[in-house]
């Protein structure tokens, strides 16, 4: 009996070590990465512009790709964004409405990790 009380004694740090870095990395919330990606809204000639400046379903493959480039799993919301929602990062004459177009100038993206 003595020789498993010493096995117990000398292990028992390590268990305990063991116990804490479990508990530990239990309670450690799991972080999910948003980020929105504002881009300029350039016309392809198939229409993908529209489809992402106008949320519509059409988008989603290209905003789902445009995230995983960016090392992202997933496109979670997309929308075109007027010059004026974006402070400052943007001067205004880059993102003006295109003529004869109802689509804005930038594209959000929003991508999850």
């Amino acid at each position: 009996m003595t020789l498993s009380f010493r096995c117990l004694m000398k292990s028992l740090p390590a268990l305990v070590a063991l116990a804490v870095a479990a508990a530990l990395s239990a309670a450690a919330p799991a972080r999910a990465d948003n980020r929105v990606f504002i881009i300029a809204n350039q016309s392809d000639g198939y229409g993908i512009d529209e489809c992402l400046a106008n949320g519509q379903k059409c988008g989603v493959h290209a905003a789902r790709a445009y995230c995983q480039s960016r090392d992202f799993t997933e496109a979670t919301a997309f929308r075109g964004v007027d010059p004026e929602e974006v402070t400052g990062a943007i001067p205004a004459s880059t993102g003006s409405r295109r003529q004869g177009s109802g689509s804005a100038g930038f594209i959000a993206i929003t991508c999850h990790r």
